[in-house]
């Protein structure tokens, strides 16, 4: 093999896909969707590998590192090498060169970050290459009636609601949520990135459902939210995002969880991603897994060099 690299050019995607054929899981789906020319704002570096045969060059491999809006205190990067051409140290040598590339990324962070699906390829060459695991995050799918309806009867106790997904109360409930369960990779989201990110209608959401700890009209706050990323009810299991008021007691967090949770999966099944660091939820669904009325349906480890 004769291996030359150059910069990312409109049209490799196609060419690449020759190559790799279709992506072996869901991760990498969203991985390739990533393949861009280098820019600098956003400021990413993008390189290809090609295989020159007989004078042609024809790409195998690409990678490509950036600066992300979010958990700015790593890069995001990505390797991918068509099957053919794995274990000639192809990966290694692109590797090389985006770490090279991350040392004069504007905010001077140079720390890489990955996605890896576990036992994969991708795994095996991240660990390899120094990386460590630093998350694990689940999509974990619970079955209709897997939890017993809680009793809201009681005027002065829970009350469940539907809210706006602009209402300022839920956007703040959805930040203050989202930082405290990534202090181990710190995002510092603003309400204004919760509403671009994770509450408008660009990012998907199509409906919110709150349970507070007390009726509204008597100062209750919102203990555990829920927030809707499927447009329309089917019998497949809803993208749902379920959130918490982590300043709550540990059990009083998890009472929240289980509360809403439970609403939510009454009469049809909702899939919701799981870190790790977010101990509340995984208290409620780890007896579900146990049980078999839950699933996972994926799992990705984050890891970091």
């Amino acid at each position: 093999m004769a291996i030359q690299y150059r910069p990312w050019r409109d049209g490799d995607d196609l060419e690449l896909l020759q190559v790799w054929g279709g992506p072996d899981s869901a991760q990498a789906e969203q991985s390739r969707a990533l393949f861009r020319p280098s820019s600098d704002s956003p400021w990413l570096r993008c390189i290809v590998a090609e295989d020159v045969i007989d004078s042609v060059a024809v790409p195998v491999a690409a990678g490509y590192v950036f600066e992300p809006k979010l958990h700015d205190q790593r890069l995001w990067a990505y390797v991918e090498v068509g099957r053919d051409h794995r274990g000639a140290g192809t990966g290694a040598t692109l590797l090389g060169m985006l770490r090279h590339e991350a040392g004069s990324s504007p905010s001077g962070v140079s720390a890489l970050r990955a996605k890896v699906v576990p036992g994969s390829d991708g795994a095996a060459f991240a660990a390899a290459a120094g990386f460590r695991e630093i998350q694990r995050s689940r999509i974990i799918e619970v079955a209709p009636g897997a939890l017993a309806i809680p009793d809201f009867a009681d005027d002065a106790g829970p009350q469940l609601e539907e809210a706006a997904t602009g209402s300022v109360e839920l956007t703040k409930a959805v930040t203050d949520w989202y930082n405290a369960v990534h202090a181990w990779d710190p995002a510092d989201m603003t309400l204004g990135q919760a509403q671009q990110f994770l509450l408008s209608d660009t990012a998907g959401a199509g409906g919110a459902v709150v349970l507070r700890d007390k009726p509204k009209s008597a100062g209750g706050a919102i203990a555990a939210f829920a927030l809707s990323y499927t447009q329309s009810r089917t019998d497949a299991p809803a993208d749902v995002l379920l959130g918490y008021d982590t300043t709550l007691r540990p059990s009083e967090q998890s009472a929240a969880v289980a509360s809403l949770l439970a609403m939510l999966v009454h009469q049809y099944p909702v899939q919701v991603e799981v870190d790790d660091s977010m101990t509340a939820l995984v208290e409620v669904l780890e007896p579900l897994l146990a049980a078999g009325s839950a699933k996972v349906v994926s799992e990705t480890q984050v890891v970091s060099d």
